[in-house]
């Protein structure tokens, strides 16, 4: 009777404990997929049992700090409940998941957080409810690190296995990651590698375990045969070419830049037709109806969101593609004084303004502009009694403020504006007593398309009505416009549907226009109407320079004569002059001179 009492309490104790601690780090691993799709469908099995191993050694490693089996499960289970909704979340709102490089943007996160409606499919529900379930369940583990010391080991020396556990857990884990970077580990598993479909990665290779791939990319490594002396002798006959003097230059028109959020022309994705025009100035730009204007589509290397990296490339001619997916240049690397399109502009005689009506600590503006040469910044408290439409500030209301600058300045001083708008920023689909959206998809219901589009048509009334402003100004005057990205998958998912396209399996050519969007330069002097260019962000300050009459100081010379060849290169791909587009990495050989001055730019002038 005593035996059985006794194989009975074992029997128990096994399920009180070893069972628990084998399957509810599966659960975890399921259950945190869960929230963004179904790992069964779109996950290798061998995929699996990588990312399995992970929530394992981690379960393991909380239970050996811990010395609580029920609170390193639980702990394990509140952690990647939270994760995942977070996660779900960022994925919703910019349409790429966290990453590591998310750390430094927490703060620029937590600033508009507000501004953003959280909904949860009901697919989430049920999986929070999971992680809830798994929970309570977990509270019948019984197991405790002081039991196998009272069995096995003294106190002192339980702590010096625990320690000897701890270390070797951490081993393992880096051992584990530093596997996962390795080519053989993505053949052998069949994993997917492409950084540049962040999501892609994600689904197919597990969060857990694509976070770890990604970690190998938060430094940047030097380029081929890079050496300071390197880019000295690939810069020098630029740098011999760009020495003009300020006083020489014959003509320095004012030069406004309207970065404008999330703007973009969604029919470049598909066909659609709506009650009424959505865009009509713009459009009647890119077709060459409105003279003096070069016109034609930007690749931008972000979607949905990190708009200090379109910023990043214009102002300084640097491109994403030699930088890790993901992260934000702006808290990251610029730590000091860089050469951008603001100093050249401020060493040519120029006052040189930075404005966004929204706070000064995004994205960590307030210590990047002066670093770019910026004298002046313009956040949100210095507009007074704004118009706003939903919660930002409207894009009238930033133009008045340049009208307003342009008027109050000494005519024989040009100005140089980079404007950032913030009427446009998502999300599409709450209402407002300040927003009555006008525009209607025909065959869709979609609200946030709706929405979206109607304010695309307010922003387009803005940039007319200041077009048409310094159309009749005294002073030469080139206004830039252009979109920092276009909008997430919430909005643009509704234009793929009415063309029979389904957003997760898109096609290279479907993909590279996700990355698209309008941009002109206009002057109200004589320059000729050119349409249908193709260009990158990384490019655009220096066409600007060009088309403006102005000097071009040695890296924006080399990067026009680049151009001449690859007039595209951003984080998802290069394109040449035939129009062949290719991933950055396969054309390697001939962008490694540009990623040699990057990253000499970047890194060794800091």
């Amino acid at each position: 009777m005593a035996k059985q009492t006794n194989k009975h309490s074992k029997l128990m104790w096994a399920f009180r404990n070893f069972i628990p601690m084998l399957l509810f780090p599966i659960a975890n691993f399921y259950l945190f997929e869960a929230y963004i799709h179904n790992p069964f469908q779109d996950m290798k099995i061998p995929i699996q049992f990588l990312n399995i191993f992970l929530f394992e050694l981690l379960m393991f490693l909380f239970f050996v700090l811990f010395g609580n089996l029920k609170w390193s499960l639980r702990l394990q289970s509140i952690f990647f409940m939270i994760i995942g909704l977070a996660n779900y979340y960022v994925l919703d709102f910019r349409s790429a998941p966290i990453m590591p490089w998310d750390i430094y943007s927490f703060g620029t996160a937590m600033s508009v957080a507000g501004n953003f409606e959280y909904t949860l499919e009901k697919h989430a529900v049920f999986v929070i409810l999971g992680f809830v379930l798994l929970i309570i369940i977990e509270g019948f583990a019984t197991l405790k690190i002081s039991e196998i010391k009272s069995c096995v080991f003294s106190n002192e020396l339980l702590y010096i296995v625990r320690a000897i556990l701890v270390g070797i857990c951490l081993c393992i884990l880096f051992g584990f990651t530093q596997m996962l970077w390795q080519e053989s580990t993505i053949i052998k598993f069949g994993m997917y590698d492409k950084l540049f479909t962040p999501t892609v990665i994600s689904k197919r290779d597990g969060i857990a375990v694509a976070f770890l791939m990604e970690l190998q990319y938060i430094t940047v490594d030097k380029p081929s045969n890079y050496s300071p002396d390197m880019a000295e002798q690939i810069l020098k006959p630029y740098s011999e070419a760009a020495g003009q003097n300020p006083d020489t230059v014959q003509n320095t028109p004012n030069i406004i830049v309207i970065m404008n959020e999330a703007f973009s022309d969604p029919a470049v994705l598909g066909n659609f037709e709506t009650n009424m025009e959505y865009m009509p100035f713009v459009h009647s730009v890119l077709n060459g109806a409105v003279e003096n204007t070069t016109s034609g589509w930007l690749n931008v290397s972000v979607l949905g969101g990190n708009t200090a990296n379109t910023e990043f490339e214009f102002l300084t001619g640097n491109t994403m593609a030699f930088l890790p997916q993901g992260c934000v240049p702006y808290q990251q690397y610029i730590k000091s004084e860089q050469e951008s399109l603001a100093s050249h502009l401020k060493s040519l005689g120029y006052r040189t303004i930075a404005m966004h009506p929204y706070n000064s600590t995004g994205w960590d503006r307030n210590k990047v502009y002066p670093l770019f040469g910026f004298e002046e910044m313009y956040f949100i408290r210095d507009y007074s009694n704004p118009e706003k439409i939903r919660k930002y500030v409207s894009d009238r209301a930033c133009y008045d403020k340049i009208i307003e600058l342009y008027e109050e300045k000494p005519a024989d001083e040009p100005f140089f504006i980079f404007n950032v708008t913030m009427q446009n920023h998502s999300s599409y689909s709450e209402e407002f007593d300040n927003f009555v959206p006008d525009i209607t998809v025909t065959d869709s219901k979609s609200k946030t398309l709706n929405n979206y589009l109607s304010l695309i048509k307010i922003s387009d009334e803005a940039v007319k009505n200041l077009i048409d402003y310094f159309s009749t100004a005294d002073e030469d005057t080139v206004i830039i416009f252009f979109g920092d990205h276009q909008p997430t998958n919430s909005v643009v998912s509704n234009v793929w549907k009415l063309n029979g396209k389904n957003g997760n399996e898109l096609s290279d050519e479907d993909e590279a226009k996700r990355y698209k969007v309008p941009f002109f330069i206009w002057t109200n002097y004589e320059t000729g109407t050119t349409v249908d260019i193709e260009t990158s962000t990384n490019f655009l300050a220096s066409k600007v320079l060009e088309l403006s009459g102005l000097p071009l100081y040695d890296y924006s010379m080399y990067l026009n004569r680049l151009s001449e060849n690859y007039p595209v290169v951003t984080s998802i791909r290069a394109e040449n002059s035939d129009g062949e587009s290719t991933e950055v990495k396969d054309v390697m050989g001939e962008l490694n001179n540009y990623a040699i001055l990057q990253y000499n730019r970047l890194f060794d002038e800091n």
